[in-house]
């Protein structure tokens, strides 16, 4: 399983160019699922459903599945804040996963950066973004030896990342290779996982 990072601030195009590249790594024959952060109170079920209901009453996990699709809603019992490894540890087996948001993150990623944003750019002090993604590569407040990649060419980003697959591959940090007794404690809406390493979230 690949894994690849999307970072920028709100305004920046990541949900677009996420979007964007779903559809052509489909087209090369990948299947691919999304991690993203969102606030703190978001929510996908609605006022009077079934599945509100159930959650209403106390339940901890409703799962809610039919033959086309699944949803696992999780209510924690006090406040948590999943780490992007425990989330990509939810997922079914899959060829990428790109994770939008998670900006302070342990992966490697990909910065997406417009001057029409106004916000600062993260590359010179995160050694874990490995390309930029701009529509203003004139305007980068810094030089960089780092790949510039056309926010207005998705099809160039998915190019770069399939050029070079074997560098996304994923090591979980939620186990330890070192102990075969199994997993760390991953906390709260950990799940199975391997590899070993430091985990940071944040947005």
């Amino acid at each position: 399983m690949k894994v690849v990072g999307f970072s920028g601030y709100s305004g920046s195009g990541k949900t677009t160019l996420v979007e964007q590249l779903i559809a052509r790594l489909r087209l090369a024959g990948q299947r691919v699922s999304v991690v993203k952060h969102a606030h703190h109170n978001f929510d996908i079920d609605h006022e009077g459903k079934d599945s509100w209901r159930h959650r209403q009453a106390g339940a901890f996990e409703v799962v809610v599945a039919s033959d086309r699709r699944l949803a696992k809603i999780r209510e924690y019992e006090v406040h948590a804040e999943p780490t992007v490894h425990q989330l990509i540890a939810e997922l079914y087996e899959c060829d990428w996963v790109l994770v939008e948001g998670f900006k302070h993150a342990d992966l490697l990623k990909i910065e997406v950066w417009r001057a029409a944003a106004g916000k600062p750019v993260q590359y010179p002090n995160d050694p874990f973004v490995v390309a930029v993604c701009t529509d203003s590569h004139a305007q980068l407040p810094q030089r960089t030896g780092l790949p510039i990649l056309d926010l207005n060419d998705p099809d160039a980003v998915a190019h770069f990342l399939l050029g070079n697959p074997e560098r996304y591959e994923y090591r979980s940090p939620l186990y330890d290779d070192a102990d075969a007794a199994g997993p760390a404690d991953a906390g709260p809406g950990a799940g199975p996982a391997a590899g070993r390493g430091p985990a940071v979230s944040g947005d």
